[in-house]
């Protein structure tokens, strides 16, 4: 019964530290769509000029995630499941920068890499929510998203660049209207802080 109550009481705060953060959510939500946007705009058969924007917006969202995380106090919730989320984005901009894919397959196994890290850790935080915020599906279903489409990415490495910078696109878009979304769901739950 306490284990029960400790996970209760767990998932109240991860849910408090997603309402007082909803603007962090909204910001990656929109970060994302920008980069969906400018995947669009770029050149469909070149995916080495998604290099950068990706790169960007992966360091971008990784920082938001991170910030989140070290504002909350040490040992509140499941704070550490944001900071791995926002972590796993720094670590793969940081090396999309430095480590400069040599080739389209090499780029689109980052993109895997952290859609599939994001999915699951998505998912792990929907899961430790326990029906606190009244939008958990939300994150549920960008989860899933993300690790489906980091299959895809891996399934699809050998398409053409047109189908997968659209692939990609579409990838971003959905996932920031979904961020955004649940940031609003957020912004209106009325989660006490723990």
């Amino acid at each position: 019964m306490r284990h029960s109550s400790s996970g209760s009481l767990s998932g109240l705060q991860l849910a408090d530290i997603l309402v007082r953060n909803w603007l962090v959510l909204l910001l990656r939500g929109f970060f994302a769509i920008a980069f969906g946007v400018i995947a669009l705009l770029l050149s469909p058969t070149l995916l080495r000029v998604l290099v950068l924007p990706f790169g960007t917006y992966v360091l971008a969202d990784g920082v938001l995630g991170v910030g989140i995380a070290i504002g909350e106090p040490a040992g509140r919730g499941h704070w550490w499941v944001l900071l791995l989320w926002g972590l796993s984005g720094i670590g793969v901009g940081i090396l999309t920068y430095f480590a400069s894919p040599g080739s389209a397959l090499e780029f689109m196994c980052y993109i895997a890499i952290w859609a599939i890290t994001t999915g699951v850790l998505e998912v792990m935080t929907a899961l430790r929510l326990r029906r606190r915020l009244g939008a958990e599906w939300l994150l549920v279903l960008v989860g899933f998203m993300s690790v489906v489409f980091g299959a895809s990415v891996i399934v699809l490495s050998g398409a053409s660049a047109l189908v997968l910078s659209r692939l990609i696109a579409a990838y971003a878009v959905i996932f920031g209207v979904l961020l955004g979304i649940l940031a609003f769901r957020a912004r209106m739950a009325p989660v006490p802080s723990a």
